[in-house]
């Protein structure tokens, strides 16, 4: 992948910049415990040519972190302090196009509800931004997604001489939790649809 491309990619997928490094005790590979139990999805959730990373625990950067918007500033968003939890994974598809990434957080009571109103307020203050000769957008395709469970949204990295960077965010919150999945654009919502129901489940 060309750099510039690679390095808007990460800032399209907000704070997920790679793959935050873990103390080797806080890995673990969730194989024997998935089932219902587990908050994540499978590879098998995306599709057929996807392979999962594993499990990780242990608290990493907000997902909607966006350093390189100007009108970002982290302190602005303090729901990102009262997490007590999170596990997430990355899943690679075979063509060795871009990754997917699933987070699931656990908040101190009352402040999940904070949180939505936080990536609210980071969608509405950078909703636009120039990056590297780029422009990076958001856009919500459905503020009540899934009967209200959740967000839908749209990032698009609209590029000079090569095609549009398209990127879905689905956020889901039930009770004190929320779960993120960035998805690269399966080639239609009803796929996107498809992998947010089965996050939906997830969370039982």
């Amino acid at each position: 992948m060309p750099a510039v491309l690679s390095a808007l990619m990460l800032i399209a997928a907000g704070c997920h910049r790679g793959e935050p490094g873990v103390a080797p005790d806080e890995l673990h590979t969730a194989n024997a415990e998935r089932g219902d139990r587990s908050p994540l999805l499978g590879a098998g959730d995306l599709g057929a040519d996807w392979h999962e990373d594993e499990a990780r625990t242990g608290l990493a950067s907000w997902p909607w972190e966006q350093d390189s918007c100007p009108k970002y500033k982290s302190s602005d968003y303090p729901a990102k302090s009262h997490r007590r939890a999170a596990v997430q994974r990355y899943y690679r598809p075979s063509d060795g196009s871009p990754p997917a990434h699933h987070v699931v957080e656990t908040y101190e009571p009352g402040w999940a509800e904070r949180n939505v109103d936080d990536v609210r307020r980071v969608l509405l203050r950078c909703a636009s931004y120039p990056v590297l000769g780029s422009q990076v957008s958001f856009d919500v395709v459905d503020p009540h997604y899934l009967e209200g469970t959740g967000m839908l949204v749209r990032g698009r990295i609209a590029h000079a001489e090569i095609p549009n960077t398209i990127t879905y965010f689905v956020m889901l919150k039930r009770g004190e939790t929320v779960s993120t999945i960035r998805l690269p654009d399966p080639g239609s919502q009803a796929a996107v649809d498809e992998i947010a129901a089965r996050a939906v489940a997830r969370l039982g």
